[in-house]
């Protein structure tokens, strides 16, 4: 029987596997491959768990290494939800962030998170600027 394999080492990763899998589950919000891997790679760390050779969850972190960190792209396969390794990644990202604050945004996923020690903070704001997904002069990695 395999077990899950966690890496924070990008090399290797198959960013086509991850987007259609991704897609498959209904995780995508858009980017192509190439946006995958660059986002991945301009993290300040990322988790990939997978299982049999397959991607089955991620978790990235965007910080500046002081003070601010913010979590996103948490994500496990649907049918390998509910085994501990979201927060198996997620623990391994925040051991990298000792001293920081952590935000994230979640409107469906309060009680895991709680369980995790996050609390939850009254506001927060976005915006886009100009075309969603659309970047000029940060496409390459």
């Amino acid at each position: 029987m395999s077990e899950v394999i966690y890496t924070t080492n990008l090399e290797g990763i198959d960013w086509a596997e991850m987007k259609s899998t991704l897609s498959r589950d209904n995780f995508d919000n858009g980017r192509t491959p190439e946006q995958l891997k660059v986002s991945f790679y301009n993290s300040y760390a990322a988790c990939i768990a997978c299982y049999a050779g397959k991607i089955i969850g991620t978790a990235r972190v965007l910080s500046d290494g002081v003070c601010n960190a913010y979590l996103v792209d948490v994500w496990t396969l649907t049918e390998f939800r509910r085994r501990g390794i979201a927060s198996a990644m997620i623990q391994k990202i925040m051991s990298l962030l000792s001293g920081q604050h952590i935000y994230l945004q979640t409107d469906d996923a309060l009680e895991f998170y709680a369980k995790l020690g996050f609390v939850e903070q009254p506001f927060g704001m976005g915006k886009v600027i100009g075309k969603w997904l659309i970047n000029t002069g940060n496409e390459s990695a």
